[in-house]
């Protein structure tokens, strides 16, 4: 069986050292990128709310024109089948 020395010891003592030190370096990075995300998904959430309500917006006034037309064209074909000119 294989002695541990006062050198190895020592070089797990660095690496693990290393090991959180790069943690917390990757913590910092990734709460960076975290907080930037976040600000991006807000700024996507506000375009889609605008683009929401101008479709709504659009939505209901093509419906409204819809019927309209509709109720003009029923109108004009009541019109001459019902009352026919003689």
């Amino acid at each position: 069986m294989a002695t541990v020395t006062d050198t190895d010891l020592k070089e797990l003592k660095d690496l693990i050292t290393d090991l959180k030190v790069n943690q917390v370096r990757m913590e910092k990075r990734l709460s960076g990128q975290m907080a930037t995300l976040d600000e991006k998904v807000l700024g996507i959430d506000k375009r889609l709310d605008i683009i929401e309500s101008r479709v709504n917006g659009l939505t209901g006034w093509l419906i409204g024109v819809l019927f309209a037309l509709v109720g003009g064209l029923l109108g004009i074909l009541g019109k001459i089948t019902f009352f026919p000119n003689p």
